[in-house]
């Protein structure tokens, strides 16, 4: 799959509509004799326009490797056996993305998409474990070299309540890729077999389509 032409620019499309409407009540502000409040919203504006920031990323070589899905921090590491929707037991690699951290999310792991599916209905924070099974979420199911398995998972959180992917069942995607985005404060997951070997814990801090959080093996 191609990036898609929403996620080529600069800064993703979504972030206008706000940042044109708070430039637009900066100016009536400043007409009204109003300058705190001009300032306030202008400041808001650019604030808005960061957050939707799309930066290039060097993807590093090695076709085994696992990317991060995105920037933030890595709050869990965790062995599941009967993980939902994904072939046999995997590990789970949970980024915690803050309201600071690009929110354009990359692709892990080079293959097909096998499956789209969307569950879940609370907006817990994305940081509490818990967010995992009961937020919303988009979850895709990446088929690679060999037959592996990876998994990727869009959450929802307390602000964050807008999911955008772009991936669709039997689209091929490429490893570091953009795909989506979440809009405000949000999670991230990739699922990988469990014998991978895992590349980063928690505490860490990682970014989208560059750190290698994982390796699978053949």
């Amino acid at each position: 799959m191609a990036v898609p032409r929403e996620l080529q620019s600069a800064i993703a499309p979504p972030a206008y509509p706000l940042s044109v409407g708070l430039a637009l009540a900066a100016l009536l502000a400043l007409f009204l004799g109003r300058p705190w409040l001009a300032g306030l919203a202008f400041g808001l504006a650019l604030a808005n326009l960061a957050f939707f920031r799309n930066p290039r990323r060097v993807i590093p070589p090695g076709k085994h490797r696992v990317v991060s899905a995105g920037d933030g921090r890595v709050v869990e590491v965790a062995v599941l056996e009967k993980p939902d929707d994904f072939v046999g037991p995997a590990r789970r690699i949970a980024v915690f993305l803050s309201v600071f951290n690009v929110h354009i999310n990359r692709v892990p792991f080079s293959g097909k998409v096998r499956a789209v599916r969307r569950r879940g209905g609370r907006f817990l924070a994305a940081f509490r474990s818990g967010a995992s099974e009961r937020n919303v979420q988009v979850r895709l199911d990446i088929e690679g070299l060999d037959g592996v398995r990876v998994g990727v998972v869009q959450i929802a959180g307390l602000i964050a309540r807008r999911i955008v992917c772009y991936s669709s069942v039997g689209g091929t995607l490429e490893r570091g890729e953009p795909y989506g985005l979440i809009c405000y404060g949000s999670r991230m997951e990739v699922y990988v077999p469990i014998e991978s070997e895992i590349c980063v814990g928690p505490g860490d801090r990682v970014r989208g389509g560059e750190t290698v959080i994982a390796e699978v093996r053949s």
